[in-house]
């Protein structure tokens, strides 16, 4: 199997930080994650949005980096979403239990 590198595109629009992630999320690239999320994880003035579109693969550090966001904007009360999850990262949200948890938004 063809590795994919991991890809991260961000943007902050119209009161939304919008990630757009691609690529392989695994351990090897979850610090490069929490660094582009930590200046916003507390930021109540803004919707915190995954974008999962080009995401396909993620481990079990890849789960946990997004339930750790999760919890973080939950605690401060600040919007997050995701959208576009792909049917193989959908499944694994699924096993997990994950995907009763999340806030889905309709890709833009």
């Amino acid at each position: 199997m063809k590795m994919e590198p991991f890809r991260m595109e961000q943007h902050e629009t119209n009161g939304q930080f919008v990630l757009k992630l691609g690529g392989e999320l695994d351990l090897a690239v979850v610090p490069q994650l929490q660094a582009a999320v930590e200046p916003y994880l507390r930021r109540t003035d803004l919707a915190m949005i995954l974008d999962l579109e080009g995401l396909v693969y993620i481990d079990s550090t890849g789960i946990g980096i997004i339930v750790s966001i999760l919890k973080t904007r939950d605690n401060v009360n600040a919007p997050f979403f995701v959208r576009n999850i792909p049917p193989t990262v959908r499944k694994l949200f699924d096993m997990t239990g994950l995907t009763g948890y999340l806030k889905e938004e309709a890709g833009a």
